[in-house]
């Protein structure tokens, strides 16, 4: 049976005696705690004696008020009890007066060497996952390539039209802003110099060679990636991919593929319909500020700067979309079994191939310069 907490304040031959009785547990001992400490306070606690004969349940909680109401120094000597509650009073005064650990912060430069340690251990780990990822898919392309009936069409189209068609608009239009950008810029750079012809030069090979693969690349990955990490995270969340695997299906022929397909089929197109809105705003530039009319615009971009240009950008595309696609599916694979993770790693996602596509512009570009092209 339950019974409260309770005490009572008497005196005797040996000074002061406080008499506990009932529960003193956290569940049922309500305000005695603050009745407690006024007794103590008023009784003296240098000649105190503290009776726990009559305590019918004892718990750490009550121990703990206890203490706190006598003080840290109050002496064992002077409580009398069952030595179960004995005990437990002991060791609870024991925590009570124990010094606190401090806690062990790290100097700043190891604490730093701590975190490059730490950096260093994570790359050669993410570098050995996607060596892993690299070799299992082109293992499925091998068997697409030797078996085309492997390839899931369905999928295939549907993933072309959502990843790649769909993004036609917001690439025409961003290209578009993009060339007339440039044709500004450098109609009033060159007008200083009386140069402002050349402008049709700047935006053809700027557009062309660059700013139309760029551009293209820059928007996947913040549209098609970041999907795709979603879709294949959400679906490693719900462990369909864990049932995918119990039924014998491949997901990296089912899911990884059909995306990687997707892309590198449907990137060419965005990167030429990227060329002609970027030089369409360029010539509109040229010819509302320059009065530079179409068929001068394109007669200059015919003689002086060609299609080598546009197949340089071209020649990007394969790899920006295999680059993409890898990213946007690995990241969606290593999802775990929680949102944080998920939106983790759609973010990681998005970083990494937009880090991936300047990188790998850069060492083009290189290339390219070295071949004098």
């Amino acid at each position: 049976m339950d019974r409260p907490a309770d005490f009572s304040v008497s005196a005797s031959a040996e000074g002061p005696r406080l008499s506990l009785a009932g529960d003193w547990t956290a569940a049922r001992m309500g305000g005695a705690e603050t009745g407690l400490a006024q007794a103590v306070r008023e009784a003296g606690a240098a000649k105190l004696r503290l009776d726990l004969g009559q305590v019918h349940r004892l718990d750490t909680a009550g121990a703990y008020a206890i203490v706190r109401a006598v003080g840290a120094d109050f002496e064992l000597s002077r409580i009398t009890g069952r030595p179960e509650s004995l005990r437990l009073m002991e060791l609870v005064r024991a925590a009570y007066t124990a010094p606190a650990t401090p806690v062990h912060t790290p100097h700043s430069f190891q604490a730093l060497t701590v975190r490059i340690g730490k950096a260093v251990v994570e790359m050669a780990i993410e570098m050995s996952e996607t060596m892993v990822f690299l070799g299992h898919l082109l293992i499925v392309l091998m068997r697409a390539i030797v078996n085309p009936r492997r390839i899931r069409a369905p999928a295939l189209v549907s993933l072309m039209e959502r990843a790649g068609f769909d993004a036609l608009p917001i690439v025409a239009t961003t290209s578009f802003f993009i060339g007339a950008v440039v044709g500004l810029l450098g109609a009033n750079m060159l007008r200083q110099f009386g140069a402002e012809v050349f402008a049709v030069e700047l935006i053809g090979i700027a557009v062309t060679r660059e700013f139309n693969i760029i551009i293209t690349a820059v928007l996947l990955a913040g549209r098609s990636a970041s999907a795709f990490a979603a879709e294949i995270g959400s679906m490693k969340m719900q462990q369909e991919i864990d049932a995918m695997q119990v039924l014998g299906v491949d997901p990296y022929e089912a899911l990884v593929f059909p995306r990687f397909a997707a892309l590198l089929l449907t990137i060419p197109l965005l990167t030429f319909i990227a060329t002609v809105a970027g030089l369409f705003g360029g010539l509109v530039v040229t010819w509302s500020v320059l009065g530079l009319g179409p068929g001068f615009f394109f007669q200059r971009i015919l003689d002086n700067v060609g299609a080598t240009h546009f197949w340089i950008a071209l020649s990007k595309a394969p790899v920006m979309a295999a680059v993409i696609a890898g990213i946007g599916c690995r990241q969606g694979l290593e999802v775990g079994g929680d949102v944080e993770s998920l939106g983790r790693r759609v973010t990681a996602a998005v970083v990494h191939a937009i880090f991936a596509i300047i990188v790998i512009d850069a060492a083009f570009a290189l290339v390219y310069m070295e071949l004098g092209l």
